[in-house]
């Protein structure tokens, strides 16, 4: 015969049977690896300074630069590994973004190279591609409206 739990009871058997977060800890090394990440980003925005004057182009040469250095992380398998240390901490910049889409590509290869990788790249990017422009859509409307 089978046992039937209440939700109290099922709530109480999970909290037992999860393991404790350590939330200060797991901020803190959030906290450092997106800050890291950034200050890098910030590195290479003062390196091009020195070479370029227009700072349109140098913030262009920097998201390319670092768009560029988190795939090719992603690809030699070096981004995982400072994402399961950070865990949000390297979400939040550019090179998060094109992890979200450089990781399911690189697993195209069931599907054949073309339509695999081509489907492959937006199954996490997708959702935030279609949502981000419709929240900026939404608010330039509102924006124009208000104006």
């Amino acid at each position: 015969m089978m046992y039937k739990m209440t939700n109290e009871e099922y709530k109480k058997y999970v909290m037992r049977k999860s393991p404790s977060s350590p939330l200060a800890k797991d901020l803190l090394k959030a906290f450092v690896a997106g800050g890291l990440i950034c200050a890098f980003a910030q590195l290479v925005v003062e390196l091009l300074g020195r070479h370029v004057s227009d700072a349109k182009l140098i913030a262009s040469l920097t998201s390319i630069t670092m768009i560029f250095l988190g795939v090719l992380l992603t690809a030699l398998g070096i981004y995982d590994k400072v994402a399961k240390f950070g865990g949000a901490g390297t979400l939040v910049p550019i090179t998060g973004f094109a992890n979200s889409i450089a990781s399911p590509a690189i697993e195209f290869k069931t599907e054949g190279f073309i339509s695999g990788m081509g489907t492959k790249m937006f199954i996490i990017a997708g959702p935030v591609l279609v949502f981000g422009m419709t929240a900026s859509a939404i608010y330039g409307l509102i924006y124009y409206l208000l104006k």
